[in-house]
C-alpha cells in the first residue's frame, strides 16, 4: 500500500463478494457505465476507462464490470462503450467531457443513437473527485462483484497528492464518475479548531 492512498488492498479485499452481474441483476435499481475517454488514440495512447456499477435496493453501490479498451479509435472505444450499456442494462452512461466537449458526446451517439449519456465536468483534481468515492468504501456503501486487477492496481495508485502510478488512472476516474452519479458525493470530514 501506497503512503497516502485513497484506497487499501485490504479495504478493496474486505469490499469483494465473489457473485456475478446474473446474480446482482434483479435486486438492482440502477446501472450507471463511468467512461473516461483518452485524449488521443494509437496503441500508445491511455485506456478508455469503461467501468459499470449497478445501485440495489439498500444504496450499496456494486461495481460489476471494467469494460475498458486501449489503442483505439474513437469510433472503436465509443463501440465499447455501447456494448456495456446494452450488456448490462445501463440507465446513464456518465462521461467526461473535459478533453473533446461536444465531440466526445457526437461519438457516442453516433456509435449508438439512443445512448442515455450524461456529460460530466471534472472542475476539480482527480484525487479531490476520487476522496469522496473512497469515504463510500470505507463506510462499506460500494463493493466489487469479483475481481477487477488493472481498475484495483490503480486506485490502490490514488493517493491525496494525487495519481502515483504510470500513465493515467482512466479506469479509476471512470469508477468515480459513475459511483459519484449513483451515490453522490460523500461528506468528507474536514478537522476544524473551535474556539471555546
Amino acid at each position: 500500500d501506497m503512503d497516502g492512498a485513497l484506497w487499501t488492498r485490504g479495504g478493496i479485499e474486505a469490499a469483494r463478494a465473489e457473485t456475478g452481474f446474473a446474480a446482482l441483476e434483479p435486486g438492482l435499481r440502477r446501472v450507471v457505465v463511468g467512461v473516461d475517454p483518452p485524449a488521443g488514440d494509437g496503441p500508445g495512447s491511455d485506456a478508455c476507462g469503461i467501468v459499470v456499477v449497478g445501485v440495489d435496493r439498500d444504496d450499496v453501490a456494486w461495481v460489476i464490470a471494467d469494460a475498458s479498451v486501449q489503442g483505439l479509435p474513437p469510433e472503436g472505444w465509443a463501440a465499447a462503450v455501447s456494448a456495456a450499456a446494452v450488456r448490462f442494462g445501463a440507465d446513464r452512461v456518465a462521461v467526461e467531457v473535459n478533453n473533446g466537449g461536444a465531440m466526445v458526446e457526437s461519438v457516442l451517439r453516433a456509435a449508438d443513437a439512443g445512448l442515455p449519456v450524461k456529460r460530466v465536468h471534472a472542475s476539480r483534481g482527480k484525487e479531490v473527485r476520487a476522496e469522496p468515492v473512497s469515504t463510500h468504501y470505507a463506510r462499506g456503501r460500494v463493493k466489487h462483484a469479483g475481481r477487477f486487477p488493472e481498475l484495483e492496481d490503480q486506485m490502490c495508485a490514488m493517493t491525496y497528492r494525487g495519481y502515483a502510478g504510470a500513465g493515467s488512472p482512466d479506469r479509476c476516474d471512470a469508477l468515480v464518475w459513475a459511483v459519484t452519479e449513483l451515490l453522490g458525493g460523500a461528506r468528507v470530514a474536514v478537522p476544524s479548531v473551535r474556539v471555546i
